[in-house]
């Protein structure tokens, strides 16, 4: 099992340059993985294959005559066309789709280029019973775009890929308008070429898109200085059955009567089709920096948090992992040499040795500060003054960026540990300051409780 942690690497994380880990070797993964689960990874172990044959369409017959006859909408019947946007990334999700158990996929996919299409779509579509659902990226967790099992109308998936487009930038107003179907890294390549940026970057940044985050109240890693979705949105353009609905006012605020915006945001494609959004954005920030910090246990970080909370300091992300993650994201390191990892021996006693810490007990919290080179250096001395309170210390940048790029690439590690009987899962909620540490502590209790397996539960805040 000597190279798995190559052969992962590789794998999944292809081409080798979309994160720092790809390509890498990891000997001390290969070495938890082993230790951890008591399991012994076989790298030659088949993927699963797509399927020989798949469920037949439900065909709409005056739908798909009018689809191509009066509209001029790229469409496929095809079944592989049909799977891949029949689910969404949740660990049963991926499960469904390796062991072939989805029994209802959609039955036609059309491809939109602009608003005009999706309006005729639409009409189509509810002129004869169809059911249409809206995909981005594919990335939601919800099951909002999951087909219902038990359907009997025809299903046609509205694919917004083609719709990826900036429409128009006001550099004097700070206003950007994309349609809907741009995924999120694509967007920021296009505004950073224009030195701007909005900001957001979800878990999901690397495929989903602009108006899977309006439909699902995304919030994004730096919400701290760029707010979440609902801060950033303007306008928003929405096809229903009845007509378009937007907010026809641009301005920043408006006082009187109901917002539309906030009955599209979160409605997860059940009231329409998002085609156009209106966004604010922001110059790009002189200076981008990462850091780290190491507390003593976990109990110490979340009295950090909520310090740096109350005198509302937070740079553009600060995360808190426990334990667990924490020796999860050292065995992720790459292999070093001989120096460097004489280094790092050294560093460990002095964190044992001199500061007294227990390494079944520390706890990291990774630092990400953007702005003015003032404002930068201003918020680490806040935050290191107020980390010192709690018996934390600066732990580097290098590891601070390390557990920054975990976030995104942690989804990949989930399918391979599932491809080995692995089930891991991941889910979000919040809770008031003073239940946190017990919170977390419970789940993990519970979790141990009902597990037949070694279990392994990580804690973030």
């Amino acid at each position: 099992m000597g190279n798995v942690a190559h052969f992962m690497l590789n794998h999944l994380f292809s081409p080798r340059n979309r994160y720092p880990l790809g390509g890498c070797e990891l000997p001390s993964f290969t070495k938890w993985v082993e230790k951890k689960f008591e399991l012994t990874v076989d790298p030659r172990k088949p993927y699963p294959q797509l399927p020989q044959t798949y469920p037949r369409p439900v065909e709409n017959a005056p739908f798909l005559s009018e689809l191509r006859g009066i509209t001029k909408v790229e469409h496929s019947l095809e079944g592989i066309d049909r799977l891949i946007r029949c689910h969404g990334q949740t660990l049963n999700d991926i499960y469904s789709l390796w062991h072939n158990k989805f029994q209802r996929i959609p039955d036609v996919v059309v491809w939109p280029r602009s608003h005009e299409d999706v309006v005729q779509l639409v009409q189509l579509a509810h002129k004869h019973n169809v059911m249409m659902v809206p995909y981005g990226g594919g990335t939601s967790v919800s099951g909002a775009i999951t087909c219902p099992q038990e359907e009997k109308r025809t299903i046609c998936a509205l694919d917004t890929s083609q719709m990826n487009r900036l429409l128009w930038l006001n550099r004097k107003n700070l206003t950007v308008c994309f349609e809907a179907g741009i995924v999120g890294q694509d967007l920021e390549r296009v505004l950073r070429e224009q030195g701007l940026t909005v900001g957001h970057e979800p878990d999901s940044y690397e495929f989903s898109t602009l108006g899977g985050w309006v439909a699902t109240r995304a919030s994004g890693m730096k919400k701290n200085v760029y707010g979440n979705i609902e801060d950033l949105v303007v306008r928003v353009r929405m096809v229903t059955p009845s007509g378009t609905l937007e907010r026809e006012c641009s301005a920043p605020r408006v006082s009187c009567g109901p917002d539309f915006n906030h009955v599209i945001l979160g409605s997860e494609g059940t009231l329409g089709v998002i085609t156009e959004v209106v966004l604010k954005v922001r110059p790009l920030p002189a200076v981008k920096r990462y850091g780290s910090l190491a507390f003593p246990n976990f109990e110490q970080g979340v009295l950090f948090m909520r310090e740096v909370a109350l005198r509302r300091c937070q740079p553009a992300s600060v995360r808190l992992m426990d334990n667990e993650q924490f020796m999860f994201g050292q065995a992720l390191k790459p292999e070093k040499s001989w120096w460097a990892s004489l280094v790092d021996g050294l560093k460990q006693r002095y964190v044992t040795a001199w500061k007294g810490i227990d390494l079944s007990e520390i706890c990291a919290a990774t630092l990400l500060f953007e702005g003015d080179l003032k404002d930068v250096q201003r918020q680490e001395s806040i935050i290191y003054e107020i980390a010192a309170k709690f018996k934390g210390f600066p732990a580097g940048g290098q590891n601070g960026e390390r557990g920054y790029i975990l976030t995104f690439v942690i989804a990949y590690i989930r399918d391979f540990g599932l491809h080995q009987g692995i089930v891991a899962e991941s889910f979000e909620t919040s809770v008031p300051w003073d239940r946190c540490s017990l919170l977390c502590r419970s789940v993990k209790q519970r979790v141990v409780s009902v597990s037949t397996l070694q279990p392994f539960v990580i804690s973030r805040v």
